[in-house]
This record gives structure tokens, sequence and C-alpha cells, in this order.
């Protein structure tokens, strides 16, 4: 789950002639806005125009985020070869082809939603807040993670103090659920959102990691709010 709104992809585009994503494109027409409410004309024009989307398109990931995890991880390099890897909120699937493309061992993602097969990643339907839930990606990945993702966001209702309580509640859940299974030495990576209590959320880690930074990838578009705490060094 992700805040960038997305659908899943099903048709794969030219792929790019070179270059970074981010360079200049030329904005396209929607032909089918008649069609469509205004905020759906707004998220595929944004769509059409935003060149992660069309990127992400051409390399067959199954979202824009997936770059988000790639930039993180050539920053700090925590998806080493044969890390065992858990994604929190796996929907629709692009960290976790990031994860694997990287070298990861196992991959094991969970969701609330179903999510089309990955393999060899194994995914599960469930709460991962469930208590259930951690033995059982455990038991998949044939061990405890070196590394936890989270890019969950919350479904919000428009009023600020509770979308605000809503979404500090889920990182707390995530950073706990890590917590609970790391291997000493491990990493979480976290959706996080500036201001509103990500300063108390970074200094509540520090304690239990070597190293916390506050990352705003460059594919995390300018507009918005999220940016994500990189926990690196799992102090058991």
């Amino acid at each position: 789950m992700s805040d960038d709104g997305e659908e899943p992809k099903r048709r794969l585009v030219r792929a790019p002639t070179g270059g970074d994503p981010r360079g200049r494109q030329q904005s396209q027409r929607l032909k089918t806005a008649k069609m469509r409410t205004p905020s759906q004309q707004h998220w595929l024009q944004r769509q059409i125009d935003d060149p992660y989307a069309a990127a992400a398109r051409a390399a067959g990931y199954r979202s824009r985020a997936a770059f988000k995890l790639k930039e993180m991880d050539d920053r700090f390099g925590f998806l080493k070869r044969g890390a065992k890897v858990i994604d929190l909120g796996c929907a629709p699937g692009g960290w976790m082809q990031v994860a694997l493309e990287r070298g990861a061992g196992a991959v094991a993602g969970v969701d609330l939603l179903p999510v089309p097969a990955l393999p060899p990643a194994q995914i599960i339907h469930a709460d991962f807040s469930d208590p259930a839930t951690g033995p059982e990606l455990i038991r998949l990945l044939g061990g405890a993670p070196d590394v936890v993702l989270s890019d969950m966001a919350p479904n919000t209702v428009g009023h600020r103090e509770t979308d605000h309580l809503r979404i500090m509640g889920l990182i707390e859940q995530a950073a706990a659920f890590a917590e609970g299974v790391l291997r000493p030495g491990g990493t979480f990576v976290t959706k996080s959102f500036q201001g509103g209590g990500s300063g108390e959320m970074i200094a509540s880690l520090k304690p239990k990691y070597e190293t916390v930074r506050n990352v705003k990838p460059p594919a995390s578009r300018s507009d918005s709010s999220e940016v994500y705490l990189v926990a690196l060094g799992f102090r058991k």
C-alpha cells in the first residue's frame, strides 16, 4: 500500500532510450477525459507526465515506488546478496521485485490486499499486526529477516488530527514488528511523513539502531510530504 495511489500496470511501453527517469519529457494529452471524473483525470494525467511511472512500466516494475527503494539501497546498501527480506504492505509488489533483483536470498511479503504471485517471493494475505503473521513470515523465509521494509500508508478520512494518529500508529506498529523479528545488525525501512511526529519516531528508533536517517529519495514526488526512515544496525 502506498500513497502514490497507483493502479496495477497491465501493459508495458517502449523502454526509455537512456538517461535519468527524472529527465524532461513532453506532457501528453489525456484522450479519455470526457469519460472520467476530475480526480481521475488528474491522476491519469500525472501518471502520463511522470517519468518515473513511464520508466516503471518500461522496466516491468509493478509500481514507480520501486525506484524509491532502489535509490535508498544505492545510498545505504542494505539489500545484500543472500539477505532475507520481509515486505510489510507489499502490494502491488514493486519493492519485492527490487529485493529479488538485487540478490535477496528469500523474500516474504504480507498485505491485506490480494497480490499477484511473484515467485520466488512468498506472499500471504493477512494483517501484519496479527500475532501469527510474524512467525509465519519467518517460517517462509527459513529464518529471521535481515531487512524489514514498509511502504505502508493508512487510509485517510480528511480529518487532520485523525489522519495523523493513523499514520503514526501504523509506523509504530511496523517498527514494533521489525524489533520483534530482525536479526542483530538488521535494517528497518519505513515510510513516514514530514513534520507531525517524525522527529519523535526518529528519537524512538535511535537507541535501537546504530544509525537512523531521514531520507527523501529523488523518486518521491516533490509535492508529497512523504519521507522514509532508514534504520541500520539493529541492536537486538
